[in-house]
């Protein structure tokens, strides 16, 4: 196909106006979307624009470009959308399916919208970027694709996955030189939705909304979302897999991250023996995402798994360090980025235990928050397998000792980041059972995980001493209750003596800026979600500007009761697969 070079007035002109470009795809649909050539190039939108560009309230010259992807890999030469085995392709082209009822925007993300996609929040309110998230239309420049992906899913191997139910609509790379892919989750069908209608639910889509933007102020690598659209189209789902079928809301969230791709986007194409392809894309993603990696040295694969490796066990040290289980840790929901995508039946865990687990679909618990690095462990085997092929003898065995150390490399970051939550500095070798003690503690009383670290780090040294713990101070008057309690608080005290230069106002300092104050519990999403069914977004827009500063107490959060036990009805609280 011929290169193109559209002046992007003429994309501004067919963007605003909704004008179909039959003059340049006889397949653009009576609807308006643009479809812009494969092969279209276009440089991003901000150069050259100035100063008066930037901030804009509209969308006139932004635009996005799916070049990047489309010129770098075949693809899907079906371009009817239905069901089927796909093969020797990464992408399918295919559409979003806009919502037939009305659309209402239910939140955005400030912090994306003007620091990642360069717009200013004013256009949030027009009817442009309406259509935009709701997958209405499809910006000039975009050539909207479903990614083909395999997984192994509880264990085994599920064969082709891909985006059932997502659609890539674009690579924005703004102001900072940032490459961002960004997806509309919730847009209809694609080539990959095996059975499923292509919507997600507005129950689902709360959650994942806010608990990507969450996470991102924790400090915890995650996709990001930048909006929330609700529509009044029925969507049917078995929530428990039970047999109770209910109606419910389809909504869409816009939602970004540096790529897409994860284990099983090289899972599918080893199984199926695409090692050309397998290959074509490991270079593409070692060149884009893995600049310290050489794209013509010979032990680039053996370079990019170890890094993988060590990523995903940081990864993993971080989500225990907030109490986070993500719930279904297939191979497919794990992104070569080392970053947290795919938000289903996610839970922060509440008292502690190690055998939390947050989706009911999990029968076994193969997914519980303490097995998690283990099954962090079983997809990166399941990488190496996919890798193999590609790998001569030597890296073969290297790379299995890389895999051989990933327990050493978590629990050296695990040690690292609860030093840091009880405001440990320098390395003790008895640090290891100083932790260990308090974490058996809080098992053995069911105590909250992110209060009781939270209430050490507001607690001071001298009310530890004479165990005074203030009445605020639930938490730890939980934790108190234990017999051995005061023989680890002897061990902590005389452990903080170590702390050389340090003073008790320093190390609470210290300790409130990691140990959050405020996660997304479920209970609280659980309360956001059946107002929002009401059309009542309040809590939504509260937790958002609550989760943006975690570790600052906040007169609206205490007011709501975000920082006090769970209520009662939070404990028969259930969370599925389906969304």
């Amino acid at each position: 196909m011929p290169r193109l070079r559209v002046p992007w007035a003429v994309a501004c002109f067919v963007w605003a106006c909704g004008v179909g470009c039959g003059d340049l795809d006889p397949l653009c649909p009576s609807w308006g979307l643009c479809r812009a050539p494969l092969a279209l190039n276009a440089s991003p939108p901000w150069q050259g624009c100035g100063e008066t560009w930037w901030g804009a309230a509209g969308l006139g010259l932004w635009g996005l470009s799916s070049a990047s992807l489309v010129d770098s890999f075949p693809i899907d030469p079906i371009q009817e959308n239905y069901v089927r085995n796909v093969r020797n392709c990464i992408f399918s082209v295919v559409y979003p399916t806009p919502f037939k009822s009305k659309v209402l925007l239910v939140a955005v993300s400030e912090d994306v919208i003007e620091n990642i996609l360069d717009l200013h929040i004013s256009v949030q309110g027009t009817s442009d970027f309406l259509q935009f998230v709701s997958g209405g239309k499809v910006i000039f420049g975009s050539v909207p694709l479903a990614h083909r992906y395999g997984g192994h899913q509880f264990g085994s191997w599920a064969g082709q996955l891909g985006d059932g139910r997502a659609h890539l609509i674009g690579v924005y790379t703004n102001r900072h030189g940032e490459r961002w892919e960004l997806q509309l989750k919730g847009s209809g069908k694609t080539p990959y939705s095996r059975n499923g209608d292509g919507r997600a639910v507005l129950r689902s889509s709360v959650r994942e909304f806010l608990c990507s933007e969450a996470m991102h102020y924790l400090g915890i690598p995650t996709s990001r979302a930048a909006s929330l659209v609700v529509s009044d189209d029925e969507v049917w789902r078995d929530q428990f897999y039970n047999g109770n079928i209910k109606k419910e809301r389809g909504a869409i969230v816009l939602r970004l991250a540096k790529s897409w791709f994860r284990i099983g986007s090289l899972e599918i194409l080893a199984h199926s023996g695409e090692l050309d392809l397998q290959r074509r894309l490991l270079d593409f993603i070692i060149q884009e995402h893995f600049p310290l990696i050489a794209v013509n040295d010979s032990d680039r694969y053996l370079d990019f798994f170890s890094t993988v490796v060590s990523e995903t066990a940081n990864l993993i040290a971080l989500w225990m360090s907030v109490g986070f289980a993500h719930g279904v840790c297939n191979t497919d929901n794990f992104s070569l980025l080392s970053i947290t995508i795919d938000y289903g039946p996610f839970g922060f865990m509440d008292s502690y235990d190690p055998n939390f687990v947050p989706n009911t679909s999990d029968d076994e618990g193969r997914y519980k928050i303490g097995n998690q690095a283990n099954v962090g462990l079983f997809n990166l085997n399941k990488l190496l397998q996919a890798l193999k092929p590609l790998l001569d003898p030597r890296q073969k065995q290297l790379a299995s000792q890389v895999l051989e150390g990933f327990g050493q490399r978590y629990y050296t970051r695990f040690t690292e980041l609860f030093r840091a939550k009880l405001g440990l500095l320098g390395d003790d070798e008895d640090d290891n059972y100083l932790i260990a003690f308090l974490l058996k503690l809080m098992e053995d009383r069911r105590a909250d995980f992110t209060m009781t670290f939270r209430e050490l780090s507001e607690i001071t040294e001298d009310q530890l001493k004479e165990l005074h713990i203030p009445e605020e101070f639930w938490a730890l008057q939980d934790l108190g209750k234990h017999k051995l309690f005061l023989e680890w608080v002897s061990m902590y005290l005389l452990r903080l003596e170590h702390n050389k230069g340090d003073t008790d106002i320093k190390r609470r300092k210290r300790m409130t800026a990691v140990n959050p104050r405020y996660v997304l519990r479920n209970w609280m999403a659980e309360s956001a979600v059946q107002k929002a069914n009401l059309n009542d977004f309040s809590e939504v827009h509260l937790l958002q500007q609550i989760l943006q500063h975690p570790f600052q107490r906040q007169e609206a959060a205490e007011k709501a009761g975000y920082s006090l036990r769970p209520p009662a009805w939070a404990k028969d609280l259930k969370v599925s697969c389906s969304s």
